[in-house]
């Protein structure tokens, strides 16, 4: 969801252009704000503009080793080379932000495909090996590491039924799609996840409190010791190869984030159930209620972070801005901006844009500029809808907002 960035400082391009049908031709920007619009042929072209004179402040890479080098002189250099990256961001045509989004997300389709299916059938495969071990050798922390295992294929498959779903949605009976499904399913399958485990916490309690017997400790059973850390073998590549994409696809994110919990998961399980045959019985059924706990933990943030989406965190800091610029550079008709919101809807964002034209501006022009930057940014990565409010004043009251 982050902005693309160019590494070029000027790219000619093609800039969002405004067409009113009755004339044939195109309002398009000018160099500079202060410059009245032109009227061109379609097939113009210009150079991307920057009023602010931001190509100004990006810092070189001497200049950015030479920051490095002074003392304390890491974090400058992290400030600068961030304000480069947005800079770079700001100065980047619209029209090649949303074709490198594209385009990364053409090379990013097969790889998020081998990361989905191969979840899918190892999580199956391995969901197996796990139930088999915790039968097996009746350890509790086997037990925790098994039902993991089990939800994970049932995660897997509700991940890729939602997504399908998302797709297929009927307009007409849901109007703003089906982005937020996904989210919904990542919230349920993390209640899911918290009801099961507190089972296994109620056991490995009842096996702590009740346990009699004299022996200090439990059955050591080979077999489901090697089935464990084959599955956690197989976690360990999965867990590496959705790292390497995680932010292609938020279904890739939320599998390598379930990898990631299961590396802790498996291992944990594994030296418990051993400790438990080795060492002292009580590190089995306290091994399965600490990864019980760890999951439930783990979920619960998970679940939270998907409730601020559906809430309507903010978006970043760093899209806002972009936002801003784009809409405050976009027509030299726009007087100025009055207000800029962007805000999750689920994964994507909503944006909201008030701009102030004169008020002599004729309905076509006001319309169609209000129009093409709807269009543009709407078609930026990220954004699943954008709305743009034309005013000729900024004295009012905050639109849509109840004031009594």
């Amino acid at each position: 969801m982050a902005t693309s960035t160019s590494t070029a400082t000027e790219v000619i391009t093609k800039l969002p252009s405004l067409r009113r049908q009755s004339s044939g031709y195109i309002v398009t920007h000018a160099t500079h704000l202060d410059e009245e619009p032109d009227l061109e042929r379609p097939e113009s072209r210009r150079l991307q503009p920057d009023p602010y004179s931001f190509r100004h402040a990006l810092k070189t890479e001497e200049q950015l080793k030479e920051l490095r080098s002074k003392k304390g002189g890491k974090g400058l250099e992290r400030y600068h080379a961030h304000q480069n990256e947005l800079i770079r961001s700001l100065l980047t045509p619209m029209d090649d932000i949303t074709l490198q989004a594209k385009e990364a997300e053409e090379e990013s389709r097969t790889p998020v495909k081998i990361a989905v299916w191969a979840s899918l059938i190892a999580n199956a495969a391995l969901s197996i090996l796990q139930i088999y071990a915790a039968a097996s050798s009746a350890s509790l922390s086997l037990l925790a590491t098994g039902i993991d295992s089990v939800f994970d294929i049932g995660s897997n498959v509700m991940l890729f039924w939602l997504h399908k779903k998302a797709m297929t949605l009927d307009l007409n009976k849901w109007p703003v799609g089906g982005n937020r499904l996904e989210t919904i399913g990542n919230v349920i399958y993390g209640s899911l996840m918290a009801a099961v485990n507190l089972v296994v916490i109620v056991e490995s309690v009842r096996v702590l409190i009740s346990h009699n017997d004299a022996d200090n400790t439990n059955d050591f059973h080979l077999p489901s010791i090697i089935a464990v850390a084959a599955a956690l073998g197989v976690k360990v590549l999965l867990f590496f190869y959705c790292f390497s994409i995680r932010k292609a696809s938020s279904q890739v994110e939320i599998l390598w984030e379930d990898h990631r919990n299961d590396l802790f998961v498996y291992s944990f399980g594994i030296l418990m159930s051993a400790g438990g045959s080795k060492l002292r019985w009580w590190l089995d059924p306290a091994g399965g209620l600490i990864i019980a706990m760890g999951v439930i933990l783990a979920w619960s943030f998970t679940s939270y972070k998907e409730y601020a989406l559906l809430a309507g965190k903010a978006a970043p800091h760093d899209f806002l801005q972009l936002v801003i610029y784009k809409a405050l550079t976009f027509s030299n008709e726009i007087d100025k901006i009055d207000t800029v919101r962007a805000y999750h809807s689920g994964p994507e964002y909503f944006v909201e844009v008030d701009i102030v034209m004169p008020g002599d501006t004729p309905l076509w022009k006001a319309h169609d500029i209000s129009q093409a930057m709807q269009d543009k940014i709407e078609a930026l990565p990220g954004v699943e809808r954008c709305f743009v409010h034309v005013d000729h004043e900024t004295t009012h009251k905050p639109e849509h907002r109840k004031i009594d």
